[in-house]
């Protein structure tokens, strides 16, 4: 039992003189030391004594010089179709009307168009062609679809692609921009009767097809889509 005393008292000696230690190489906390580090609010805040990273510097745009020529909007319209031609007059014009327009832009919604409105068609997709073409088109279309749907006969078809999509005319019509492209494409196309005999076109031969087709919007409305509003084949 003395054992045990003598070796408590020695362990509470050890204990006091390396608190005293410890205090005299750590010192005493003064309230203006750094705070512990904490992982999370640092990544939230970031480190503010570094340097700033490159992609949070946000370029403000520069203010233009007294006389300074503006940026052409027309840059796009010209390097499209050949300056003070009728062409270009009446692309201009829809771009005074319509700011967002780009006639690039608009070919290739038109071929993504051409395509969809071509083989909804085919399939009898009443509801696409709704979404693609004016009232008096997709009336025409729905008529020639009930026709062949009442005679029990269906077509058959695949498209190829389109070679060629060009801008023909352009115009402003009232608040309507109209837009008229001819369309060169690739299809193969054969309508069966309803025991399944061809009745018409070729299921195993690619035939070269060419529409004009003219597209139109309304540059008032909100509303950013264009519809056909008349087709034509070309001879």
């Amino acid at each position: 039992m003395g054992f045990f005393d003598f070796g408590t008292i020695f362990f509470l000696i050890a204990a006091v003189v390396i608190f005293f230690q410890l205090r005299n190489v750590l010192g005493r906390r003064t309230g203006s030391e750094r705070p512990p580090f904490d992982p999370y609010t640092a990544s939230r805040t970031g480190d503010k004594d570094g340097a700033k990273k490159p992609e949070n510097v946000v370029s403000l745009p520069r203010k233009r010089a007294p006389g300074e020529p503006a940026d052409d909007i027309y840059a796009a319209i010209d390097a499209f179709a050949k300056p003070d031609t009728d062409l270009n007059k009446g692309l201009r014009a829809i771009k005074d009307n319509d700011p967002t327009f780009e006639p690039k832009t608009f070919v290739d919604g038109a071929k993504m168009a051409y395509e969809m409105i071509v083989m909804a068609y085919a399939d009898g997709d009443r509801k696409t062609l709704k979404n693609l073409l004016s009232r008096e088109v997709y009336e025409g279309f729905v008529a020639a679809i009930g026709e062949r749907e009442a005679k029990s006969e269906k077509i058959q078809s695949s498209f190829v692609g389109i070679d060629k999509a060009d801008i023909v005319s352009a115009e402003m019509k009232g608040g309507e921009a109209h837009i008229t492209l001819r369309i060169v494409s690739e299809l193969i196309s054969a309508t069966r009767d309803k025991a399944g005999a061809v009745i018409d076109g070729d299921p195993e031969t690619v035939a070269e097809v060419k529409d004009v087709w003219t597209f139109a919007r309304d540059t008032r409305s909100r509303d950013p889509n264009w519809k056909l509003v008349a087709t034509e084949e070309e001879d």
